[in-house]
């Protein structure tokens, strides 16, 4: 990984690998985002709120890592210093309510598949991931990134294969639905906003990736790719979900819906696995920039580094307090009532302030002295 790092692996695919790590956990890989947020606009409508999604994605990524790079920021806090001043104080809090509510998302999604899968109390699949979690963050970057990679190759193939199986077993439903005629409501921009709002978020946790950046050009191509990369088993599943919306509208698991219509065993327990690696991965993304933004000041104030140890107790400290809510509260209604109350405040303090002050200075020229890579 270290070679491929920094090469174009690292430059413009490790950051869209990692922002799909980012937003892909929880509901995204249940199924339960997509059909909370796009299968109401329907099929056509759903199409168009997910591609409304990519291009946010895509073009806030190119600000945020363009931006970062102008500031010399690589932790969430340092970006938001030098976009907000004062007012990233702001920030912070919006970000400790994100990592409550997506940590509390993959916590009862974890619990959800372990119960579908192996009737298994809700509390062991929370549990499992909790240690995960904990495992990968407790190691760093270089841990962090090869997760990345590595669970992206099992992910990719498993969308490809249960396309390819669902046009097999229940094609002719799917086009049935998209025979319909096409309508595009505001239902489906305002999905696709919303959807896109809370999400890019993720741009932000994984800066410490995008220390492989060697130049302005680098920081365009990887955040054109990110949109693509993150939302490609968005389209994917979507497409299949259309066949059984109704049934999949208000399932904690959409997901495990159309794999019983599937009826393939061995093929469900291999998606819940990749379900399973894609809370690991967005977990642990989540957590470590967490720990990024501890490591700067533990390290000035104290003289030490932030090591192995000290980001395990970190990581589980914020990991048990998001679980007992999972447990409390559920996953329809943590997606339901959180989401959209953090895509405003989001916009108010990341994306608006990024298009208008942060775009006006990267136009005007460095006025930052950018780090070194």
């Amino acid at each position: 990984m270290t070679g491929e790092a920094s090469g174009w692996f690292g430059r413009w695919l490790l950051p869209g690998l990692a922002f799909k790590a980012a937003v892909i956990g929880g509901g995204y890989a249940t199924g339960r985002e997509i059909a909370e947020f796009f299968l109401p606009a329907g099929p056509w409508g759903g199409l168009a709120g997910l591609t409304l999604a990519t291009l946010i994605w895509s073009g806030m990524c190119v600000l945020t890592f363009l931006f970062a790079r102008a500031s010399g920021a690589r932790d969430y806090r340092s970006f938001f210093e030098a976009l907000l001043g004062r007012g990233w104080i702001a920030f912070e809090l919006a970000y400790a309510f994100f990592v409550v509510l997506v940590l509390a998302v993959f916590g009862a999604a974890a619990g959800e598949i372990g119960h579908a899968v192996l009737g298994a109390p809700k509390a062991v699949g929370t549990l499992v991931l909790l240690l995960g979690v904990t495992l990968f963050a407790a190691f760093g970057n270089a841990m962090v990134e090869r997760l990345f990679a590595w669970v992206s190759i099992l992910l990719y193939g498993v969308y490809g294969l249960f396309l390819v199986l669902a046009l097999g077993a229940f094609g002719h439903d799917i086009a049935a639905a998209f025979s319909a005629p096409i309508a595009v409501g505001p239902t489906a921009f305002v999905g696709g906003a919303t959807y896109a709002g809370y999400n890019i978020i993720g741009a932000v946790i994984i800066l410490p990736v995008t220390r492989h950046l060697l130049s302005d050009r680098d920081a365009v191509t990887a955040g054109l790719i990110a949109g693509p990369l993150a939302m490609i088993p968005a389209f994917v599943f979507f497409v299949c979900m259309c066949a059984y919306a109704p049934e999949v509208a208000g399932a904690a698991l959409p997901s495990d819906v159309l794999l019983a219509k599937l009826n393939l065993p061995v093929f469900r327990l291999l998606f819940q696995l990749m379900v399973f690696a894609a809370l690991l991965e967005s977990g642990a993304g989540a957590v470590h920039g967490i720990n990024e933004r501890i490591a700067g000041p533990f390290q000035a104030r104290l003289g030490r580094v932030f090591g192995v140890r000290a980001r395990a107790v970190s990581a589980l400290v914020v990991l048990i307090f998001c679980m007992v809510l999972a447990q409390r509260v559920g996953l329809v209604g943590l997606i339901a009532g959180g989401y959209r109350l953090l895509a405003c405040a989001l916009f108010a303090l990341y994306v608006a302030p990024l298009i208008t002050v942060g775009l006006a200075r990267l136009v005007r020229g460095p006025v930052f002295q950018p780090e070194v890579p």
